[in-house]
């Protein structure tokens, strides 16, 4: 009779549907953080890691097994019903997102003086364009940047999303971003519209 409850307890607990959400909130905030940072000029201020969590230290009386599943059993069903109901945090530590935006922050100095001078503008999707055409001379210096940053832009994307686990968030964190390049664009920039049509901030 124990058996068949513990089989059961097991058996609810498989059966529990973890439904994490893509957290809109958090990636707006992730993305305006990367965005601000790779667009500053001020030295970078290294994070703190966080401490981590203290491991539980074996016990020296242990109860017996059953007790101890059911324990188990139970906040297993606990951590899932949990899941299911909060937003999920977005994780954006990863050597990877490290190396990609490093690359993105070393080309801003570049960029900037072709968005000052109108050049290169946002188009809606959060990707850069050849708005102006450029000098002769410029126009291939213009052209590999533009090819760079938006092959680093579709990178980071991928690179956040298999981060959290969650690859099918990709183009929820592509459209994110794509709002929040428009709205940490500097005094002067220009940014297409989602009907097309191109404005100056």
């Amino acid at each position: 009779m124990k058996k068949i409850t513990f089989l059961s307890a097991l058996f609810l607990t498989a059966c529990v549907t973890i439904n994490i959400y893509f957290p809109a909130a958090a990636a707006e905030q992730v993305a305006d953080e990367i965005i601000q940072d790779i667009q500053s000029t001020e030295p970078e201020i290294p994070q703190k890691k966080e401490s981590p969590q203290k491991k539980e230290s074996p016990q020296s009386r242990s109860p017996e097994w059953q007790t101890n599943i059911y324990k188990l059993v139970d906040q297993a069903v606990s951590v899932f019903i949990s899941s299911a109901h909060a937003e999920a945090n977005l994780s954006v530590d990863s050597a990877d997102i490290r190396r990609i935006t490093a690359s993105m922050r070393a080309r801003f100095a570049e960029l900037s003086v072709f968005y000052r001078q109108g050049v290169i503008g946002i188009k809606s999707d959060g990707f850069l364009t050849v708005k102006v055409e450029p000098s002769l001379k410029d126009r291939n210096k213009v052209n590999k940047l533009i090819a760079a940053e938006n092959a680093d832009r579709n990178k980071l994307y991928q690179a956040i999303a298999q981060a959290n686990g969650h690859p099918e968030w990709f183009e929820q964190i592509k459209s994110t971003f794509a709002d929040r390049w428009i709205s940490n664009a500097e005094s002067g920039w220009w940014y297409q519209t989602p009907s097309g049509s191109w404005k100056q901030k």
